[in-house]
């Protein structure tokens, strides 16, 4: 794709306020007399067709301020002083602080003023080039365009600016090239230098001259190779190479140039004669960055000594805007993939409920936030639903979230009740720092049961959104937020009905400068029943479009936090589909597993299973008995695969390992993993849970 830039507009200038004199690299200028303007507005002959905008050279050293001087002559290089008015006469107003615009003379153009007239005397100008109207004109122009380039926070938002403030106030067009790739910070560059045109810009076409040439690579222009020249290798030596090491701007007649916009432009292009081009090297903070082509039509007056002060101003301070810009663009791509990295790239798909997120960040500039959520399945086909909330949005609140977010994974591994993990979370926080807070609500769903089991420490409560479109406020225990330390946290146990849908948010959803979290709850409350009731009483809206009806609650401006969202579809598992016994630890266990699991199997009409699953059964109940000292459990669940649960009060978890020849055991393990779609172990408060899943036919 290509990633040059193009713009055309029309002939318009920034209203700049005042500023001193300056050299490339910030100095103030001192002179022994007052600089000219270089864009006082002129005029060129009636017979002369219209065309970009010209400049005024120096006014010559003779004139004298207290008389008139006769009108130039057409093809005059020298300016006058205006004449003094005599007492009484009209007076033109001052001069604003924009930079002068430069009349063609005819007042058909477009934007020029009727019948050729000065836009702020009124009077017709004399057949020639207006004097200088005010001194300082390039000063005032530099300030607006510095001003201007300022304004950009990212790299294509500056290089805009460079342009834009350029064309067509002080150039007709304007190439600028920048190394590829763009070093960052400290980094030194490897391999050649290459620079590749970046952005281009202009007058617009119909203000150009029929014989002006302008070596702008535009897509519209014919007999230009304009790919040819978007990537330019500097050659190491070469003239090229000695002009961006000189810093400075040169003239296109210079020695230097002449030799080294060939290499830039191609030698197919043509290069304008006199001094009507300027090249200006971009050098950031530790090396040059690329480079800035100034050019201006024949039909205009040509650069003068002075404009090469101009030029190395707007390339200094377009190179120190570059720099910045990408070492904040490296930042913000840090910061997003801390971010993206610390949230979870996919949600599990746990069996009985199905899960949909959001996340927003607080603004572009904020990228990073404390805000998190997260689903982690737990033994027995349950589900923890997790959502959070770290006080900030700063690098440092993303990496604490990613701390307390990996302790409650952790903790839920260990199938700790939902008041615990908080207690926990909570002396985490205080381990991190005293002044380490957030909120979170922790909650644990069983899709066997149809039960949830919720315990908050001072997060927003829960939306639950009822099949029949009721929506309501879960009433959960506020509890004080992680980190406060020495407060105990409560949890609740409430029905969660097939079709139900569980809203769990951060405060960024519901409370900004507008509204207060209560009315933003509300307000989500009344969202969530109107969105129930488009989809008919009998049917769940669908949880993608549901997220994303939520989110559209939040109007222009209406958000000033990062915002977490985690929406969760009960499904359950029907009481038909679970079948579920105690098992003595004794040795007739195992075949009294095999007989239980084949008369399920019949029942479920999955008689296809029963050889897989007796073999598979035997050997992990066999395992079970042999250390437990309490009744083994076994559970079959049928969803889309065959799930079999084995309990016992053992912590153990048993390993996979290769058996020797001579071993009596250590091959049960090995038969699951070969003949089960998936397997594993957890460690619950009780002891453990090996499960197995086979697929169905």
């Amino acid at each position: 794709m290509d990633s040059t830039g193009v713009t055309e507009h029309p002939a318009s200038h920034e209203s700049p306020q005042g500023g001193g004199p300056a050299d490339p690299r910030g100095a103030l200028l001192h002179t022994q007399n007052p600089l000219p303007a270089a864009l006082p507005a002129q005029t060129r002959p009636e017979d002369a067709p219209a065309g970009p905008l010209q400049c005024a050279e120096h006014e010559p050293s003779g004139a004298q301020g207290g008389t008139s001087a006769p009108p130039p002559e057409a093809d005059g290089t020298e300016h006058s002083q205006p004449a003094v008015h005599e007492p009484g006469a009209h007076r033109p107003r001052p001069v604003s602080e924009g930079i002068p615009a430069q009349q063609s003379g005819e007042g058909d153009r477009p934007g020029g003023p009727p019948g050729g007239k000065d836009r702020r005397t009124g009077q017709t100008p004399p057949n020639g080039p207006m004097p200088m109207r005010r001194d300082g004109d390039r000063l005032r122009f530099v300030g607006a365009a510095t001003r201007r380039i300022a304004r950009g926070i990212d790299l294509d938002e500056i290089v805009m600016g460079l342009c834009r403030a350029t064309v067509p106030t002080f150039s007709d067009a304007i190439l600028v090239y920048l190394r590829d790739p763009l070093p960052v910070g400290d980094e030194r560059p490897t391999g050649p230098l290459v620079l590749r045109l970046r952005r281009t810009d202009r007058i617009p076409q119909d203000r150009d001259l029929e014989d002006g040439i302008l070596p702008v690579p535009m897509p519209e222009t014919t007999g230009l190779a304009a790919r040819s020249n978007e990537l330019c290798e500097v050659r190491p030596g070469g003239a090229l190479a000695e002009v961006l090491r000189g810093v400075r701007p040169v003239f296109a007649d210079a020695p230097a140039a002449r030799a080294a916009l060939p290499e830039l432009l191609g030698d197919d292009l043509a290069i304008p004669a006199g001094r009507r081009a300027i090249l200006a090297p971009l050098r950031g903070r530790r090396r040059v960055i690329g480079a800035a082509l100034f050019l201006r039509s024949p039909e205009r007056r040509a650069f003068e000594s002075d404009d090469l002060l101009v030029a190395a101003q707007l390339a200094t301070h377009s190179a120190l805007g570059i720099d910045k810009a990408v070492l904040y663009g490296r930042e913000a791509y840090i910061a997003d993939e801390l971010q993206r990295t610390m949230l979870p790239e996919t949600l599990p798909n746990p069996t009985g409920v199905r899960l949909a997120s959001r996340y927003l960040p607080a603004a572009e500039t904020a990228r990073v936030g404390g805000d998190w959520y997260d689903a982690i399945p737990l033994p027995g086909s349950r589900v923890a639903l997790v959502v959070g909330d770290v006080m900030g949005h700063s690098m440092t609140s993303a990496a604490i979230m990613g701390q307390l977010r990996t302790t409650a994974q952790t903790l839920a591994g260990l199938d700790l009740p939902p008041q615990e993990v908080l207690h926990h979370l909570d002396e985490q926080a205080q381990r991190l720092g005293t002044d380490r807070m957030a909120t979170c609500l922790y909650a644990v769903y069983d899709p066997v049961a149809h039960r949830i089991t919720i315990a908050n420490a001072g997060h927003p409560p829960p939306v639950l959104l009822h099949l029949g479109g009721q929506a309501e406020v879960l009433q959960v225990p506020a509890g004080a937020p992680i980190g406060v330390g020495g407060v105990d946290f409560e949890a609740v146990e409430l029905d969660a009905p097939a079709g139900a849908t569980l809203l769990l948010y951060t405060d960024g959803l519901v409370e900004s400068r507008l509204r207060d979290v209560w009315t933003g709850i509300e307000q989500l409350r009344e969202k969530l029943a109107a969105t129930a009731r488009l989809t008919g009483l009998d049917h769940a809206p669908p949880l993608e479009a549901l997220c994303d009806e939520v989110l559209d609650m939040l109007g222009p401006g209406d958000r000033d936090d990062d915002i977490a969202l985690l929406a969760a579809r009960f499904d359950g598992i029907a009481p038909s589909d679970v079948a579920y016994w105690f098992l003595e630890p004794e040795d007739a266990a195992p075949s009294k597993a095999r007989r239980l699991a084949r008369r399920a199997l019949a029942r479920w009409g999955l008689e296809e299973l029963t050889d897989s699953v007796e073999l598979l059964v035997s050997e992990v109940v066999t395992n079970a008995v042999r250390y437990a000292s309490r009744p083994v459990t076994l559970r079959l669940l049928r969803t889309d695969v065959l799930r079999c649960e084995v309990g016992d009060d053992v912590p153990q978890l048993p390993r996979l390992r290769q058996a020797r020849a001579t071993d009596e055991g250590g091959r049960g393990l090995y038969l699951v993993n070969r003949l089960a779609r998936r397997w594993g172990a957890t460690r619950l408060s009780t002891g453990k849970v090996v499960w197995f899943e086979l697929n169905r036919g």
